[in-house]
C-alpha cells in the first residue's frame, strides 16, 4: 500500500509538472486569452467596446495657457518680446459619435465626432470673461499679409489707421478663443462678405465637428481597429508636398488596438495639427495600480528635413524649410500665419526659445504622451500639447510692424488631457484580473507539482531515516 502511495505522488508530481511546463511553452492559456481580446475589440452595435466609443465616459479637459505679451512698445521698436504665461483656462471637453453608419457589412464605421466645451472655474485661474490678455492682432495681421506689395496695400493702411489698429490688441480670453466681432474685418465684410466679420481662435468649434470620419471595426484584422481610412471624403491630405506627408495614418488618438508591443510604432491622425503623427515607447508606467507603455512622439518627428528628409514635405511652400519644432498650418487655415510646436518650444531649435524672453521648455509639463493598456488597447491616461505660434516680420508697406524682428511669437499653449474615470478603472481591473488568473494556472499547476514532488521525496528519505535511527540505538545497547 505505502509503494501503491509513493507512485501515485511521484505520478501525480511528475504529470503535473510536465503539464505545466508544456503549457507555458505552448503559451496554451495566454494565447486563449489573447484571441478572446481580439474577438472582442471590434465595433459591433450593442458591445460594451462600441458604446464606450460612441460615448467616451473619461472626462477630457482643454486647457488654454496664454502668453501675455508686456512691452509690446520695444517689440514693435525691435526689442525681443517678453511675455508671461497665463493660466491655465480649462474647459471640459464633451465628445460623441454621432451619425454613426456601419459600411461594407460592418468592417467600416462612419460618424461625425463634435465637441462642446464647459468652463470649469474650480480648475482655472480665473474668469476668461474678465481676464486681458496682450498678444498679436491676428486680423490686422493678415490683413497686412494679404495686401502687402498689392494694389490693396493703401486701402489695408487707410482702414489699419482709420480703425486705430496696431500689430498687437489687448482682448478677454473669452473674446480670443471663441471670438469677438472686428471692426477690421466687419468694414472688409461690406466689400467681401465672404469675410467674416467675427474673429476667434476657436470660434465656431463649440458644438462643432471637424468632419466626418471612416474607420475600419477591426471584425477583419484586429490591428486595424478605429483605423481612419476616409476623413472629409478623402483617403489623403493634400496641404503637403509629398506623399507620404499627406498620409492619413492611424486612430484619432482616443482609442487603440489591443496586444500592443513595445517595439511597435503608434500611428494618430490629428485634425488639429493637419497631419499625421508617430509616437514610439518611451517607459513603462502605472496609472491608477494598471500597467501601462507610455509612447509619445520622438525628436525625428519634430525635425528639420535636413536631420529627417521624411519631413521635406511639411516645407511649404515647397522648399521652405523651418527649423525643428515648427510645422507652418497656414495652408490648413485659410492662409492665416499660423504656426505649430510644442509648448515653450520643446525639441525645438534653441534659436526659437532664445527670441522669446519668457520660454521655459521642459518634458514634464510640455511633452505630449499616450499611457496604454498594452493588454486591451485601452487609453488610460494622455496628454496632447501644441502651442499656436505667429509669424512677424517688418512690412515695409506698413508702419504697424515699425522695426519689428522677424521672429515666431508664442500665442497660446493647449494641454488636453484625459485620465480613466473610477467606474472604468474597475471595470478594466477586473477584466485584467480575469485573465491574470487565467494565464496563472500553468504556474499554479507547477506548483503543486513541486509540492507533491517534495512530498514523495519526503516519503521516500523517511524510512532511511527511520532504519539509520534504529542501527544507532542497538550500537549504543551492545
Amino acid at each position: 500500500m505505502r509503494k501503491l502511495c509513493l507512485g501515485t505522488v511521484g505520478v501525480l508530481s511528475m504529470t503535473l509538472l510536465i503539464a505545466s511546463v508544456a503549457l507555458l511553452v505552448a503559451r496554451v492559456l495566454q494565447k486563449a486569452v489573447e484571441l478572446q481580446v481580439r474577438q472582442q475589440t471590434v465595433l459591433k452595435n450593442g458591445t460594451e467596446f462600441f458604446e464606450m466609443w460612441e460615448e467616451p465616459p473619461p472626462p477630457v479637459y482643454m486647457q488654454f495657457y496664454f502668453f501675455n505679451l508686456t512691452n509690446p512698445l520695444e517689440v514693435v521698436q525691435g526689442e525681443p518680446p517678453i511675455v508671461r504665461q497665463v493660466g491655465p483656462y480649462t474647459y471640459r471637453e464633451h465628445r460623441l459619435h454621432v451619425n454613426v453608419h456601419f459600411l461594407d457589412n460592418g468592417t467600416k464605421v462612419s460618424s461625425l465626432n463634435p465637441k462642446t466645451y464647459f468652463f470649469e472655474p474650480e480648475m482655472s485661474v480665473g474668469d476668461p470673461e474678465a481676464h486681458l490678455i496682450r498678444t498679436i492682432n491676428m486680423p490686422a495681421l493678415v490683413a497686412m499679409n494679404m495686401a502687402t506689395a498689392t494694389p490693396m496695400r493703401l486701402p489695408a493702411e487707410i482702414l489699419l489707421i482709420l480703425f486705430d489698429e496696431n500689430l498687437f490688441t489687448t482682448r478677454t480670453v473669452h473674446e480670443l478663443l471663441w471670438g469677438y466681432t472686428d471692426k477690421l474685418l466687419s468694414a472688409l465684410h461690406k466689400f467681401r462678405p465672404s469675410i467674416d466679420p467675427d474673429f476667434g481662435f476657436f470660434k465656431k468649434m463649440n458644438g462643432s465637428d471637424d468632419g466626418e470620419y471612416v474607420v475600419l471595426s477591426g471584425e477583419k484584422n484586429y490591428l486595424d481597429f478605429t483605423k481612419i481610412v476616409k476623413w472629409r471624403g478623402k483617403d489623403s491630405l493634400d496641404w503637403w508636398t509629398s506623399p507620404t506627408c499627406n498620409m492619413i495614418n492611424g486612430t484619432d488618438g482616443d482609442t487603440f488596438h489591443p496586444l500592443i508591443d513595445t517595439g511597435e510604432t503608434i500611428y494618430v491622425f490629428s485634425s488639429d495639427f493637419c497631419r499625421s503623427m508617430y509616437l514610439t515607447f518611451q517607459k513603462y508606467v502605472t496609472v491608477e495600480g494598471i500597467s501601462a507603455y507610455r509612447f509619445s512622439p520622438p525628436e525625428t518627428l519634430f525635425a528639420n528635413a535636413s536631420v529627417n528628409p521624411d519631413n521635406a514635405g511639411f516645407c511649404v511652400p515647397a522648399g521652405n524649410c523651418l527649423g525643428a519644432g515648427l510645422l507652418n498650418i497656414s495652408a490648413c487655415n485659410q492662409g492665416a500665419p499660423i504656426f505649430l510646436s510644442p509648448p515653450h518650444f520643446y525639441l525645438s531649435d534653441d534659436k526659437y526659445v532664445q527670441d522669446i524672453d519668457g520660454m521655459h521648455p521642459n518634458q514634464e509639463e510640455h511633452e505630449t504622451y499616450v499611457d496604454i493598456n498594452p493588454l486591451t488597447g485601452v487609453l488610460v491616461r494622455a496628454a496632447r500639447r501644441l502651442q499656436i505660434n505667429t509669424y512677424v516680420e517688418k512690412l515695409p508697406d506698413f508702419i504697424q510692424t515699425g522695426n519689428i524682428k522677424t521672429m515666431f511669437l508664442p500665442v497660446f499653449y493647449i494641454n488636453e488631457s484625459v485620465v480613466l474615470d473610477k467606474a472604468s478603472v474597475a471595470k478594466l481591473k477586473t477584466v485584467l484580473l480575469e485573465t491574470a488568473v487565467m494565464t496563472s494556472v500553468p504556474y499554479i499547476i507547477m506548483a503543486l507539482g513541486i509540492l507533491f514532488g517534495a512530498l514523495f521525496v519526503a516519503l521516500v528519505c523517511k524510512p532511511f531515516r527511520a532504519r539509520e535511527e534504529g542501527s544507532e540505538g542497538l550500537v549504543d545497547t551492545e
